[in-house]
């Protein structure tokens, strides 16, 4: 069953929603009255998730390899 809760309401409370989805219970999530998100309980044999993960890989493998050299730490965090 869907329970519907306003984006603030979401953000105040997310650890409390967590454990209530982790027990089965779904939310809407609105937006100036509008939903925007679900939040549901995640199934381990769940086909969206395996098609994510399928889609992920192939758009990885199809990335070309960029050398961009040797750096170190600090010169990451001066951009």
């Amino acid at each position: 069953m869907n329970q519907i809760i306003s984006a603030a309401e979401a953000n105040r409370s997310f650890s409390a929603i967590l454990r209530e989805v982790r027990e089965g219970q779904s939310f809407i999530v609105t937006s100036h009255g509008a939903p925007v998100a679900r939040i549901l309980p995640c199934d381990a044999n769940d086909a969206t998730r395996e098609a994510s993960r399928a889609a992920l890989f192939v758009r990885l493998e199809a990335q070309p390899v960029v050398d961009v050299g040797r750096w170190s730490r600090d010169e990451l965090y001066e951009r």
